[in-house]
């Protein structure tokens, strides 16, 4: 069966080239458009984007002639890397126009009608879809929004462990370089160094994950009940986030419990089977030193999050170590997921049956 066509927006970026990477083998979409800055327009691919990943670009895409980014785009599925100024507006307008947008900007995250998305953890929020179609009139375009990258061990971490009752989290994150896209942080401020500062990034985490793991009622999210503190820091290390977390609960799990939660978490229904889909989602190390960037980025092909060194907490109740591939589970990857989700709900107007028939 024929596969979907996708565009990427961003697409000669760090989180550009990682879609397309993704997706040079998926079972479902090909990336038919490229679309970047008038600095790269009318190049072929491989001649505007200096790849920054293993390897060289995917020959099926090396050679696409890179649009302008007021082009028209014909692709149904729009995954988009865009800076945050030009996502505002281009994002609405192509879901105006009738493309499903799975964005990885935060632009729209806290839009009370635009969903953020972890699939395995939330895929009942993509109802705001439908609420979306409803108020903004769009007949078949659609956005939704993946989580800041950091957010990501955190959320997965607490979603087995909602229903105890999280109070409060107090989170410290270790940020790699990749984060800051390409060229990212100079030489000379992260060698022999570490940043206590990213910009912006500290409000994201202290919101956003209220909102993912939220309750959908009536037309919108209600946050969950949770205070978050959180203190972000960049560090010298390529790919992957570690966030150190401590929790607070009203109902106090046991250690065991917490684990058990952990081990056993599958996740929500509507995203066994998608081909992004991380199986396990959560993988939980005995090893005293773990997780590590180096070691454990990779975990199923970069969308497990991988959680350690849990303990209890002399001022909350316990404490862990949680690690995710930020570019990958936290950027690219998960976005992917998450146009995938909206494929196989149906949410891509006329395509939907084809694609899943050609699993």
């Amino acid at each position: 069966m024929s596969k979907i066509y996708v565009a990427i927006l961003g697409a000669t970026g760090a989180v550009g080239q990682r879609f397309i990477q993704l997706l040079e083998h998926h079972p479902w979409f090909r990336v038919a458009e490229v679309v970047a800055s008038d600095r790269s327009a009318g190049k072929p691919y491989a001649e505007a984007a200096r790849w920054v990943l293993h390897g060289q670009p995917p020959s099926d895409v090396a050679n696409l002639m890179v649009k302008p980014l007021d082009a028209a785009i014909e692709s149904p599925i729009v995954l988009s890397a865009l800076p945050g100024e030009i996502a505002k507006t281009l994002e609405l307008e192509l879901a105006a126009r009738g493309h499903v947008v799975s964005s990885n900007t935060s632009s729209h995250r806290m839009a009370p009608d635009v969903p953020i998305l972890i699939p395995d953890l939330n895929a009942d929020h993509v109802g705001l879809v439908d609420v979306q179609r409803q108020k903004r009139g769009w007949t078949s375009g659609a956005l939704v929004t993946m989580s800041n990258c950091t957010s990501v061990p955190l959320v997965v971490a607490m979603a087995p462990l909602v229903k105890y009752g999280i109070q409060k989290a107090n989170v410290v994150s270790m940020q790699a370089i990749s984060g800051a896209g390409y060229p990212g942080v100079a030489s000379l401020d992260i060698l022999d160094n570490v940043v206590p500062y990213i910009g912006g990034e500290e409000e994201k985490v202290e919101i956003e994950p209220r909102k993912m793991l939220g309750k959908l009622a009536g037309d919108e999210i209600a946050l969950l009940d949770t205070v978050i503190s959180a203190s972000c820091n960049r560090v010298p290390v390529i790919d992957s986030h570690l966030v150190v977390a401590s929790l607070s609960f009203e109902h106090v799990p046991s250690l065991d419990q917490i684990k058990a939660d952990w081990e056993r978490y599958t996740g929500h229904d509507l995203v066994r089977g998608l081909p992004s889909a991380p199986n396990p989602i959560i993988t939980y190390t005995e090893t005293a030193d773990r997780p590590q960037p180096r070691r454990d980025r990779e975990a199923g092909a970069g969308m497990t999050t991988t959680i350690g060194r849990l303990r209890p907490c002399p001022i909350l109740d316990v404490k862990f170590v949680a690690l995710s591939h930020n570019t990958i589970r936290g950027a690219a990857g998960g976005a992917i997921l998450n146009a995938e989700l909206l494929l196989a709900q149906g949410y891509v107007q006329g395509v939907g049956s084809v694609a899943l028939a050609a699993n």
